[in-house]
């Protein structure tokens, strides 16, 4: 149960589930994503041995690996959603952290959005320049 469910949440980056399930579920992969970080043969036949699924490990290996390759650990958020409405459990969201893009603004999104909130200045005036009064009224 916790290979398919590692499939599913290297597959779709975040799943709905059970409270238990969900941290059972992110002890069974962290150790997976430290190990795609090294991308060698080994360390796939490895990441393979657990999730038993050729998808999942390419997706794991390809996509989900550089974007946590400079993060220590932590690659999992769990989110709680309330409870079930027939047995009343606690249900979650798990999902990985880097493919959110509303708690983590390091994506396209977010260029977008700094160049959209950037506001033009008028100049001001520099005093380098000499400037010309010119009046009108004259009289002497």
């Amino acid at each position: 149960m916790l290979s398919n469910m590692a499939c599913s949440l290297i597959e779709h980056k975040r799943i709905t589930t059970t409270a238990a399930k969900a941290k059972e579920l992110r002890k069974y992969v962290e150790p997976l994503v430290t190990k795609s970080k090294e991308d060698t043969t080994h360390s796939r036949r490895i990441v393979f041995s657990y999730l038993k699924n050729k998808y999942a490990v390419t997706e794991l290996f390809r996509e989900v690996a550089p974007k946590v390759g400079d993060r220590p650990g932590g690659y999992t958020r769990i989110i709680k959603l309330g409870n079930r409405q027939g047995d009343n459990a606690e249900m979650v969201m798990i999902e990985l952290v880097d493919f959110n893009e509303i708690y983590n603004p390091k994506g396209a999104k977010a260029d977008k959005k700094a160049k959209s909130t950037r506001r033009g200045r008028k100049k001001a005036t520099s005093t380098d320049e000499p400037t010309t009064e010119v009046e009108s009224n004259d009289e002497d």
